[in-house]
């Protein structure tokens, strides 16, 4: 594809050069800074100087003025024309000789003394531009002699030449070119590598010399572009690599010239420019007539046969715009990139951001959203210029205004789309996308709030679901703009948020709790009421709290109550409500206060007296009152009365008397009733409630347990003792004995309560208060278990007398031992076991001769393991 690359614009026309001869022709060129040298058919060379012209439409031209022409006397066409500016020679191939002549004066240049200034036999040169000499006052000269398969190195001074290499070529060489020590070569049949200071060779490809012409020709530091068969421009370094892919060119290139990123052909009747980057043809323009293509310093020239032309490159800049208004995105990026090296540093960031950036919105406007946000990454994109195309996102208080010149063609996002809504909500989902990953990033410095915003409302229109996790974040959008477009788009439980989120919890409340009620519309949350429940229950704002609690109590009440009961401890006391001001708070809300009440006594643990015989009380009134009602629920009443007496077991802080009061005369809770006898320590009376009104003998043998969960064997001991004797009372008519042929009910529950826990008993004393008259069938379990118990601990008696009886005689032993021995006693020496000084010399001696107090030695006895065993023992050891 096409693009104007350079002009073509005249530089010395006809008539300046030859006037009215018309059989004068060109032959060479030479160009060195603003001088021109021009050499003809008839043995002249013309001298001018060239002035750049800048029009008033900003194209460049060149004005020539001709200052000197020169006939060489040779009577032969001038053939290769070569500047040394710094000896201020020409060097001139004519008829076969090389001549120096002066730059100025066009006069030849005479021998000097020790050498001659001319080189004959030549039928080409070229020029060392990467010069392996150091003298800056010599250049170096490669030069194909006319003797058979010779090439030669000069030394050229400012009036002599020397010759210092003559290297033999495989085949006879007819063009080349010079670099450092390398050689290139257009040979007979080849082209060819040379370092003629290690001899090396490397050949590169054939080609035909009688075919086309060779073109061999110098484009960088070691590297040549040669004309290749089949109308290929090859590249080739010093090691006869090509790292660069060819240019394909026409079968009769004539020369061929590099103007980075260009490589610039003539051939019979055009001038081609392919790009070196992507080896695209980018330009043709027709030139007749043309024989010559040379570059002088970055300068393309062009000579016809009558005239001499610059081919002027266009600012690279404007070739970039040229290809990106031709939407050629990846031509133009592929040529700012290859014009890095032509570029400074900080100028070409510049340009290569901004062209990133135009592509990037190229291929927005293309839909090819991929491209675009890799091209707005890597140029570094203002991204409100993106947010700037959507109208009304960027707020109002916004102070950006896009670049210019401006980046895109585009007035916004209608004008893009002309119409299609498809294309609009691409490119917003897009933008949601891009926004989405820009907003935590570099990108987003110094403009977070409108970039904040602007995905507020995308978000909100879109019913996007990540506009709560936005607002639930660390976020910098501006309430002012955001409040009508949520409000729009009946997003209120998001504008909640973010009034929550600018410290507004007040405005947030409101807002929900008319959702909630119905007077505004939104579905985000099925749950909003829990979640306003929830809200309070986190809100360090006590005045909030007590202002909105009432309204989440009224709606309902078990849920409400949370709002006090989910309340987390706060170390530093904020926010914490008094329990005290909560209670009298819910006394209006009954349900609630019970709850909260459960709160504090059977999930905090709260040890206060009142908590508990407050929680007492309402469970009591609770049973009370569902007992009254008719038809009693019993399912109801039994729930409740669990609870009451759950409580009236597991605490121990509540006011018994009180209680015991209200249910005195009650005979529906009897249980209740025997529970706080028990806490009142009146086991008694609780057992003959149980036992005689109740006649529920479990909750009896349960009851003894449960009173005597925290207390020894002994006090145990005693409560079952006191529960047999309650079964054995025979002052009360329904006792019947066993023997005398009737089964009484609690004398069956007596043996029942012996052979079920007889462990606990005391066998001796049971035995005397059991009726004479049982049969002992009946007892053999408790009997048994008595038997055993008894044997067992005879036998564990016996072994404790035994292992004290074998201590005491190992002590006698011991003593008769230390009788043999002296034993010294003096106020200096202190006991071995309170480690005072003896004052009196009646002592004890331990074992190994250690003397100890006599008082000292009792306490130790009295504190043996063997004494305790025999202390505790029973009275059958």
């Amino acid at each position: 594809m096409s693009v104007k690359a350079f002009e073509l614009v005249p530089a010395v026309e006809r008539d300046l050069l030859m006037g009215d001869k018309a059989r004068i022709n060109i032959e060479c060129i030479e160009c060195c800074g603003k001088h021109l040298y021009v050499g003809t058919n008839d043995c002249f060379i013309h001298h001018f100087l060239l002035d750049e012209v800048t029009s008033t439409k900003g194209r460049l031209t060149y004005s020539a003025q001709k200052l000197l022409h020169k006939y060489l006397g040779l009577k032969k066409p001038v053939a290769e024309l070569r500047a040394a500016s710094a000896l201020e020679r020409l060097i001139v191939l004519c008829d076969g000789i090389v001549l120096l002549v002066d730059m100025v004066t066009l006069e030849t240049v005479p021998s000097a003394a020790g050498g001659g200034a001319k080189i004959k036999g030549v039928t080409a040169f070229c020029m060392n531009e990467n010069p392996v000499n150091a003298d800056p006052f010599c250049v170096e000269m490669g030069v194909i002699s006319s003797k058979r398969r010779t090439v030669q190195i000069y030394m050229v001074y400012e009036d002599r030449v020397q010759l210092v290499k003559e290297v033999t070529t495989p085949e006879q060489p007819c063009a080349v070119s010079l670099d450092g020590y390398f050689l290139c070569l257009a040979l007979t049949t080849q082209y060819m590598i040379l370092n003629y200071n290690t001899g090396a060779s490397q050949d590169l490809f054939p080609y035909n010399n009688e075919e086309r012409r060779p073109i061999v020709k110098r484009i960088g530091r070691e590297e040549f572009l040669l004309a290749a068969p089949g109308g290929l421009g090859m590249f080739a370094n010093a090691e006869g690599v090509s790292q660069r892919a060819p240019v394909n060119w026409s079968e009769s290139v004539i020369g061929a010239a590099v103007c980075f990123p260009y490589v610039v052909a003539l051939d019979e009747g055009f001038i081609t420019i392919h790009s070196m980057l992507d080896q695209q043809l980018k330009q043709t323009l027709s030139f007749r007539d043309g024989h010559i293509l040379q570059d002088f310093e970055g300068k393309v020239v062009l000579a016809s046969t009558k005239a001499v032309y610059i081919l002027v490159p266009l600012p690279l800049e404007r070739q970039i715009q040229d290809l990106l208004a031709s939407h050629r995105v990846e031509e133009a990026l592929t040529l700012t990139e290859g014009a890095q090296r032509n570029i400074p540093k900080d100028k070409f960031q510049i340009l290569h951001k901004r062209i990133l950036q135009q592509a990037g919105f190229i291929q927005f406007g293309q839909l090819q959203f991929l491209e675009a946000k890799e091209h707005f990454r890597k140029g570094q994109l203002d991204v409100r210029e993106l947010i700037s195309l959507y109208p009304l996102l960027l707020p109002t208080s916004s102070s950006f205004t896009r670049c210019h010149p401006p980046l895109h063609e585009f007035a916004d996002l209608n004008h893009l789309a002309q119409g299609d809504q498809e294309k609009v909500l691409r490119c917003k989902r897009f933008l949601i996308t891009y926004l989405g990953e820009v907003r935590s990033t570099e990108v987003a410095n110094g403009c977070r709030e409108d970039v904040d915003t602007a995905l507020l409302k995308l978000y909100a229109e879109q019913d996007h679901e990540s506009l709560l996790d936005l607002l639930a974040s660390d976020n910098s959008c501006l309430l002012a703009d955001s409040v009508p477009w949520l409000e729009k788009y009946h997003k209120y439980f998001a504008l909640g948020l973010l009034y929550r989120y600018n410290g507004q919890d007040s405005a947030a409340l409101q807002l929900w709790i008319r959702v909630v009620d119905g007077e505004l519309q939104d579905s985000t949350r099925s749950d909003l009421y829990e979640y306003i429940v929830d809200f309070l229950s986190f809100c360090s704002n006590p005045d909030l709290v007590w202002k909105y609690a009432d309204w989440a109590l009224r709606k309902d009440p078990t849920i409400g109550v949370q709002i006090f009961t989910k309340r987390p401890a706060s170390k530093d006391q904020s926010g914490v409500l008094n329990p005290d001001d909560v209670i009298t708070y819910l006394g209006k809300h009954n349900q609630a206060l019970l709850l909260y009440l459960e709160h504090l006594v059977l999930e905090r643990r709260t040890q206060k007296e009142k908590f508990h015989t407050h929680l007492a009380v309402l469970y009591l009134e609770r049973v009370l009152s569902l007992l009254s009602q008719s038809p009693t629920d019993e399912e109801r009443v039994t729930r409740a009365r669990e609870k009451l007496q759950a409580l009236l077991r597991e605490s121990s802080l509540y006011r018994v008397q009180l209680l015991l009061g209200k249910i005195e005369n009650s005979e529906q809770l009897l249980l209740e009733r025997a529970t706080l006898h028990g806490k009142l320590e009146e086991h008694d009376k609780a057992l003959h409630i149980l036992v005689h009104q109740l006649r529920d003998f479990p909750s009896a043998e349960a009851y003894c347990l449960w009173a005597s969960s925290s207390r020894d064997s002994a006090y145990q001991q005693r409560l079952f003792h006191l529960l047999l004797g309650v079964y054995l009372d025979r002052s009360l008519p329904a006792t019947a004995q066993i023997g005398g042929g009737g089964g009484g009910e609690l004398e069956m529950a007596a043996v029942d309560l012996l052979n079920r826990h007889g462990e606990v008993f005391d066998a001796v004393r049971v035995l005397s208060m059991l009726p004479e008259g049982w049969s002992l069938q009946l007892l053999r379990p408790f009997l048994g278990r008595a038997v055993r118990a008894s044997m067992h601990a005879c036998r564990t008696s016996q072994l404790a007398l035994g292992l004290a009886r074998s201590e005491n005689l190992q002590l006698l032993h011991d003593r008769l031992k230390e009788r043999k021995n002296p034993i010294i006693v003096s106020e200096k020496k202190g006991c071995h076991l309170c480690h005072n000084t003896f004052s009196e010399p009646d002592v004890v001696c331990m074992p190994g001769g250690v003397p100890v107090h006599t008082h000292c030695v009792a306490q130790r006895v009295r504190d043996s393991p063997t004494k305790r065993q025999l202390t505790n023992s029973s009275n059958h050891t």
